[in-house]
C-alpha cells in the first residue's frame, strides 16, 4: 500500500468539473482486500455528470450496455470480510445474474472538492455508504483514485481513464 500511496501523494490535484464524463477503471494492486474483486465482477468504471452527481459503479451488462450499480445494496463489511469469494468465477457468474437487482435508480454519489493527505482535490462522496473516492491527475486522460472507507485504514487504489461515450 505504501508504494501506491507515495505515487498518489506525488500527483497533482484535479478539479471536480474536469471529471465530468465516462471513465473506464482498473484496480492498482496494493494489498487491499478488494484487489482484483471489481475486475472479476465485470467493473467498467464511473460516470460523472455535469450536475456533479455520479454513477459510482458502472458494470458492463453486455457489449453495448452499462449498468449503474447502487453501492447501498452491497453489504460493505460483509464484502470486506469475504473478499476472497469476490475473486472466483462463481462470484462473477452470480453477480452478472444479480446485476439487475443491484441496479441504481439514479446517481448514487456526489462530486466535491475535499482535502486528503494534505491536498485539496476532486472527490466522490457516496450517498449511502461511508466511502469517499479521492482523485489526482496522472495526465490529461487518466486519474488515480484512492477509495477510503470510514473506520478502515486500508486504501483501495485504482486508475480511471477517460473514454468517449460507448
Amino acid at each position: 500500500m505504501q508504494k501506491a500511496l507515495d505515487v498518489f501523494r506525488s500527483l497533482p490535484p484535479i478539479e471536480p468539473r474536469e471529471m465530468i464524463g465516462i471513465w473506464t477503471g482498473r484496480g492498482i494492486p496494493s494489498g487491499h482486500p478488494f484487489d482484483g474483486v471489481l475486475e472479476n465482477l465485470g467493473w467498467f468504471g464511473k460516470r460523472f455528470k455535469p450536475d456533479m452527481r455520479a454513477d459510482a459503479l458502472l458494470f458492463r451488462f453486455d457489449e453495448r450496455r452499462l449498468i449503474p450499480i447502487d453501492p447501498a445494496r452491497i453489504p460493505l463489511r460483509l464484502a470486506l470480510r469475504f473478499h476472497k469469494v469476490g475473486r472466483i468465477r462463481v462470484a462473477k457468474n452470480l453477480f452478472s445474474y444479480l446485476q439487475r437487482g443491484f441496479r441504481a435508480r439514479g446517481p448514487v454519489a456526489s462530486l466535491k472538492t475535499m482535502s486528503f493527505q494534505g491536498v485539496v482535490s476532486a472527490a466522490m462522496v457516496y450517498d449511502d455508504q461511508p466511502i469517499v473516492d479521492h482523485f489526482r491527475r496522472m495526465d490529461e486522460r487518466r486519474v488515480m483514485g484512492a477509495m477510503t472507507i470510514q473506520a478502515d485504514d486500508r486504501i483501495y487504489f485504482f486508475e480511471l481513464e477517460r473514454i468517449d461515450e460507448p
